[in-house]
């Protein structure tokens, strides 16, 4: 039973917009096809009667039974609660609603009693359009209303977009005088397995009551903010056809289908109408499927962040709405990017199925194997091969390629790797000698666009961006060694260099360090002082990247999902000590050959604390022990500090640069990205 005679003003809050816009006339034959629609989804319609007394009005919901003719039955819902007191109120009316139209029924009543009802239906009945904005009513959801430290329970029985109906249980000691009617409230709503909404409402009216009450709130924001706010967005495509959303409403249970406006990599946004609008910003949809034109689907998590009326105002029957994703699948969200990124561009390709043995003529054509590099790799040009095969076949969760073609020919060629748990490698930069600056640029941007979509998506695992250049090569020194200097900030972007060798490990057995030297598994505190003297050196991000931080240690989530992939990945850390006083870390990385062919992913790097310290021989000795990880006697080494193999002597083939971008500071590289595009007439 609902008491329509009890939700009184609350000041002068705003209520939702209501009064009756339009009446017209229906024929009972459509009365009767609208009360089997109810019958056969098990819903009610409201039978309203009048006190005799008192002028009070009240609304028993009820279930029709199927009806042929013009004699209608029905069985009061037990599930609503005890109806009143029959005998001491007068039948008004029957309200009739599939939640697209409303129909007023004025009947002939044959029967009412503690079971229900039965009435002679009218030839004709109305149909009005009692509010502007539908309201649904909503299946098992959980709300919480919260102000001044005080926490109300209950439940949401029904909303709209512009209003939410909660009743809401005083628990002892509560008492709804805690409640300030005059002051914005926060409504929590939720079912068994997640929060659905969070956000400020005001009271508008509220029902009386000492241990239940009615409210009805209003959502004080139209838009809300779920990311940081970016400069650069993801480039937004109007699809054709567009693709439709498609999902089970997480208040209601009841399916939707709305046809998107255009899509991005990182949200969307839909068109529906006024009357029946559905999408309430700040409500997370768990389950959401874009579906394109019944070809494919593809699955995410989202939310709604914001509802305005579309185009000039003129037209006040249609919303557009924007909903962000969550998240997604990475191979979900690679495919939907692939399709993004060739509506933008026809000749940009994003991880679409490669000939390996163009592929490979690419790479030597384009002068990104030479020689030098190729007496390295030729020994173990087979493993590489199947290495590759798995990579550009099977597409695989921990590596992303970019390809740009001209007339069916590979003119550019860059990849991206996972292989720190929340860090990203860009490697293996190639273009085609005859491409001149374009297609490297345009696999550049690619890589751009993606980590600008991807980043906030926890699927992704993308915290960072790291990169491995040559200082003398002008390219990537230009292109991320002027991201750093753009940034100017060592927290969002860090260039660290790196002493690069490889050590011939000779010795037919390997010998113990001598006293007092150790080398054993490294420790939480070791990675605290590593910390510290890193802080202390560069003052970069070069620690959170590679996984260097404290809590960190035994962490083997990436080394899993490599060997369910089917690849391998080893990390190991070890400390150099003398007289327990730590002296340089150690990290093992070994994978798969080839998935880096420079081997930097498949190196000995070492992290020298004490600038004076460990002599040569020392180190030498420290690396000829781990070796035994390597299944080859020529180890890549990796030192930091530079400095420190001056030092010490040690002889290095060439420097590497370390850079690091923080991807909370997208906005800042894809600023100075763009302005170099545009410098080299990309």
């Amino acid at each position: 039973m609902e008491n329509e005679h009890k939700f009184p003003q609350v000041g002068n809050r705003r209520t939702e917009p209501g009064g009756i816009i339009g009446e017209k006339q229906v024929s009972r034959k459509r009365l009767i096809s609208k009360l089997n629609y109810l019958n056969f989804q098990n819903k009610t319609l409201l039978v309203r009667f009048q006190h005799i007394k008192y002028d009070r009005i009240v609304s028993c919901p009820a279930k029709p039974l199927p009806c042929s003719d013009d004699v209608l039955e029905c069985v009061w819902d037990g599930q609503r609660g005890d109806q009143p007191d029959l005998t001491t109120f007068r039948f008004l009316q029957l309200i009739v609603s599939d939640g697209h139209e409303v129909l007023i029924v004025q009947p002939e009543v044959l029967r009412v009693d503690e079971r229900g009802l039965k009435v002679i239906l009218p030839k004709m009945c109305n149909q009005v359009t009692s509010r502007k904005m539908r309201r649904h009513t909503c299946k098992n959801i959980q709300a919480q209303l919260l102000q001044n430290s005080a926490m109300f329970y209950g439940a949401l029985f029904d909303f709209s977009t512009v209003s939410l109906h909660v009743g809401l249980t005083a628990s002892p000691p509560q008492t709804f005088q805690w409640i300030d009617n005059r002051s914005d409230i926060t409504l929590i709503l939720s079912n068994p397995n997640e929060m659905l909404y969070a956000g400020e409402c005001r009271i508008v009216k509220h029902s009386s009551g000492l241990k239940t009450r009615r409210f009805i709130l209003e959502p004080i924001r139209r838009q809300i903010q779920r990311y940081k706010p970016k400069e650069f967005r993801s480039t937004r495509q109007e699809l054709v056809p567009s693709p439709n959303v498609i999902f089970k409403h997480p208040f209601t249970e009841e399916t939707i289908n709305l046809k998107t406006l255009d899509v991005a990599g990182s949200g969307f946004s839909v068109e529906e109408n006024v009357e029946s609008a559905v999408l309430l910003p700040g409500m997370v949809i768990p389950g959401l499927a874009l579906d394109f034109a019944g070809s494919f689907k593809i699955e995410c998590k989202a939310q709604v962040v914001y509802s305005r009326i579309l185009g000039d105002g003129r037209d006040d029957s249609r919303l557009k709405c924007g909903l962000a994703l969550l998240d997604m699948d990475i191979q979900e969200h690679t495919r939907l990017l692939g399709f993004l990124q060739q509506a933008t561009d026809k000749n940009s390709y994003f991880c679409n199925p490669v000939d390996l043995d163009e592929l490979w003529n690419f790479f030597f054509e384009s002068g990104f194997i030479y020689p030098r590099k190729y007496a390295f790799l030729e020994s173990k040009k087979e493993q590489i091969k199947v290495t590759y095969e798995k990579l550009y076949t099977q597409n695989p969760n921990i590596a992303k390629h970019f390809i740009y073609r001209d007339k069916g020919r590979i003119m550019g060629h860059m990849a991206m790797l996972r292989f720190y748990e929340s860090t990203w490698l860009i490697h293996h930069h190639a273009a085609s000698n005859s491409a001149s600056n374009r297609a490297g640029l345009v696999v550049l941007d690619q890589i751009s666009q993606f980590s600008n979509s991807a980043r906030s998506l926890y699927s992704i695992h993308m915290d960072y961006l790291i990169c491995y250049f040559r200082p003398e090569n002008k390219f990537p020194s230009r292109v991320f060694g002027g991201v750093a200097r753009y940034i100017k900030n060592s927290k969002g972007c860090s260039l660290d260099e790196f002493a690069y060798l490889h050590y011939q490990n000779s010795a037919s057995k390997t010998t113990r360090l001598p006293k007092p030297w150790a080398l054993i598994p490294t420790d939480v505190d070791d990675l605290v002082k590593l910390d510290a003297f890193y802080e202390n050196e560069s003052g970069g991000i070069m620690i959170d990247a590679l996984d260097l931080q404290p809590d960190m240690v035994g962490c083997e989530d990436l080394s899993e999902e490599y060997r369910r992939l089917g690849f391998h990945r080893e990390k190991k850390l070890f400390s150099l000590k003398k007289e327990n006083h730590l002296k340089a870390v150690f990290m093992v990385c070994v994978s798969n050959l080839g998935l880096n062919l420079s081997d930097l992913i498949n190196c000995l790097m070492v992290f020298v604390l004490d600038p004076g310290t460990p002599p040569r021989d020392i180190l030498y000795q420290a690396v000829s022990e781990l070796s035994v990880y390597f299944e080859r006697t020529e180890v890549p080494l990796m030192i930091y500090p530079v400095t420190y193999a001056d030092s010490a002597s040690v002889p290095y083939e060439r420097i590497y640069t370390l850079w690091v971008l923080n991807t909370q500071f997208g906005d800042t590289y894809y600023k100075y990205l763009n302005r170099l595009l545009r410098h080299l007439h990309y």
